[in-house]
């Protein structure tokens, strides 16, 4: 649309001045000579108010443009390194999201599956069943039916359950050292940029030979450019890992409940 506004701009001034051009023919009907020199006047005129007003067409500076001015300001040093660690982290975050997105399943659903089977006296299907459902859960119910299935004790069932329970919010846990790690890294990066840049503005300001304000200020503009950038890109993953954090202790309370259960089932159809 920006790219239309400035095209219609362009030609309604090209058209203004070429109109301007033949009345003054109709006119003063000049000589073909003098004709020629009003034309070569106008053109570059009309050239320069066609650029001049292209500035308005384009509108005010969008949110987008101004981060990407800022960064550009920020020296690519730094402010790369900052980019690429919370690319990084935002990468295995959501990683993580659709990991525990999945690892989500419905355990009641489940109990109830495995204690309809179980009163029938189907520890195959209940087996089976599990191995059918997505997630931790249903894992760990599978490794307790096969230990009950081969005759094991319902203490070494229990046993079986505590040890996977412990491997798969292991597996939940994974990756978040990682979201750790570039939550640390962001602002620190950020603030040795912002002091690389305190030291660069105070040479500018030895080889000024004068403590100008526009000297510093620029200088301190570029230096604190990188820890504004490095605290974002820190709340950011911040918001990422608590919310991922709060997903594993979901799951994680979820597997203890529903462990409970199944071994209630698994003690109340252990005579029949």
């Amino acid at each position: 649309m920006k790219k239309l506004i400035a095209f219609l701009t362009i030609v309604g001034f090209m058209t203004f001045g070429i109109s301007n051009l033949f009345a003054q023919e109709e006119q003063a009907q000049p000589e073909e000579a003098a004709t020629e020199q009003v034309a070569e006047t106008v053109a570059p005129a009309v050239e320069e108010a066609a650029t001049t007003d292209l500035t308005p067409a384009e509108g005010p500076t969008t949110f987008r443009e101004s981060i990407k001015k800022q960064f550009i300001d920020g020296g690519p040093g730094f402010m790369g390194i900052v980019l690429v660690i919370l690319l990084l982290g935002m990468a295995i975050s959501i990683e993580r999201i659709i990991y525990l997105t999945m690892a989500d399943a419905n355990s009641k659903k489940l109990l109830a599956g495995i204690e309809e089977k179980m009163k029938a006296g189907d520890v195959e299907g209940a087996k089976q069943l599990c191995k059918d459902t997505r997630g931790p859960v249903a894992s760990i119910f599978t490794q307790g039916l096969i230990r009950y299935q081969d005759g094991q004790s319902l203490d070494e069932v229990e046993k079986s359950l505590i040890s996977y329970g412990g491997v798969a919010a292991g597996k939940l846990e994974s990756g978040l050292s990682w979201i750790g790690l570039c939550i640390s890294l962001a602002p620190m990066f950020g603030f040795m940029g912002t002091v690389i840049g305190m030291i660069q503005a105070f040479d500018d300001i030895a080889a000024a030979g004068d403590m100008s304000p526009t000297v510093v200020a620029s200088g301190m503009k570029v230096a604190l450019l990188t820890t504004v950038f490095g605290l974002i890109a820190a709340i950011i993953l911040q918001i990422f890992f608590n919310f991922i954090a709060s997903k594993i202790e979901k799951i994680t309370s979820d597997m203890e409940d529903a462990s409970i259960s199944f071994m209630d089932i698994l003690v109340k159809y252990n005579n029949k």
